[in-house]
């Protein structure tokens, strides 16, 4: 009985605090390159974005049947919340010349594909 007591007190404390579900990263991307987000067949997906560095960051979308869409950019210390739809991947850009840092806070399907471009 205390058995299943404690392991639905942690479930609940787990869910409760966003540890289920969701996924929270803070991310290094080099000068003029880009990190990539789902760029895999997925679910939809939603992510809130706070640019922690001090470069100008370019959030767009890449639908895996080619072309991008929907960009916006990202000033530091700047914060956007941005849905994406299924097998369409997020790509992050760091416009700047210096390391750019962004705080990833993702719920949906987390079966992500994870990828750093050039």
């Amino acid at each position: 009985m205390k058995t299943i007591l404690n392991l639905v007190c942690s479930a609940i404390l787990f869910s409760a605090c966003g540890m289920i579900g969701s996924l929270h990263s803070n991310t290094s991307i080099k000068p003029k390159e880009s990190f990539v987000l789902g760029n895999n067949k997925h679910g939809i997906f939603t992510t809130t974005l706070t640019n922690e560095g001090v470069t100008l960051l370019k959030i767009y979308k890449s639908p895996g049947k080619g072309g991008t869409h929907s960009a916006v950019f990202l000033k530091p210390k700047e914060t956007i919340r941005v849905k994406t739809d299924k097998n369409t991947a997020l790509v992050i850009q760091n416009t700047g010349e210096e390391y750019g840092s962004v705080t990833l806070k993702v719920k949906g399907d987390l079966n992500l594909g994870m990828a750093y471009n050039q």
